[in-house]
């Protein structure tokens, strides 16, 4: 990852001392939760001046924390995305259903959206521990490896999705993972026409997931609404037969919900 991109299309009122400060946070994760400044300087593509000034005003503020020679993020990095979250409405609508839905069907439920190519959970309840990823709200992963995103992919306009996949490397996370274009264009055609998404094993061996559109009045989709379960508890037919009846009510009333309260997902 680096922190400098071509300016060449951006105007004057870019500001890149942000966006190399940005690249200092998001360089952290939940596989890099410390970094030396050296590492940070590698994951960022700054020199390591840099990137020891980035980190000192960091620190200074209060987002990140050293013990001498490691940096890691302080809980404060959770108040740059306090305002959006608190501002959506749609996890205030969507958790009540998903508590119920997880209590109907005994596994994690989680409602997304499509943010640069990726997954963002915005509501979630776990049933059980079944990846090796924690997942919490503000969770990303590619939409190309995900049920919801194939989903959230599905609802795109032929414009976007084109930008989408021009702009996509597809990453196999697995041997299922779908890795090229066509054939991902051919999965996407059987979600639109079947209405949901079956993922297996595509993102992490072991985990198998299904996921429904939530749509505006209007008929867009605007969020994704899923339930994930580990292959040894569900069979592909068991996610059709016991899993996708209740998913697919709990997304109608999710939608039915939005439309009453006029809610847009952003």
């Amino acid at each position: 990852m680096t922190a400098t991109h071509d300016d060449s299309d951006r105007g004057a009122h870019f500001v890149q001392s942000l966006e190399r400060g940005l690249a200092v946070i998001r360089c952290f994760g939940a596989e890099h939760p410390r970094l030396t400044l050296s590492e940070v300087a590698h994951e960022t593509g700054l020199t390591r001046a840099a990137a020891r000034r980035f980190l000192l005003t960091l620190a200074d503020l209060g987002y990140v924390r050293s013990d001498g020679r490691y940096f890691s993020l302080t809980a404060r990095v959770l108040e740059l995305g306090f305002s959006y979250l608190s501002s959506l409405t749609l996890p205030e609508v969507a958790n009540p259903h998903l508590e119920r839905l997880s209590a109907a069907v005994h596994e994690s439920c989680s409602v997304s959206v499509l943010d640069a190519g990726e997954v963002v959970y915005v509501a979630r309840v776990a049933a059980s521990r079944i990846m090796t990823v924690s997942i919490n709200v503000g969770t990303r992963f590619p939409a190309y490896a995900t049920s919801m995103g194939h989903v959230l992919l599905a609802g795109l306009t032929p414009e976007a999705l084109d930008d989408y996949l021009a702009a996509t490397t597809f990453t196999p996370f697995t041997d299922r993972t779908i890795t090229d274009e066509y054939s991902l264009r051919q999965e996407l055609e059987r979600v639109r026409r079947q209405g949901f998404s079956i993922v297996d094993q595509e993102l992490e061996e072991g985990l198998r997931s299904i996921a429904a559109p939530i749509r505006d009045p209007g008929g867009t989709v605007i969020a994704a609404v899923n339930i994930s379960a580990h292959t040894s508890r569900r069979t592909i037919s068991a996610m059709r037969s016991e899993l996708l009846p209740p998913l697919l009510t709990a997304a109608e009333n999710i939608q039915a919900d939005l439309a009453r309260g006029g809610v847009r997902a952003r």
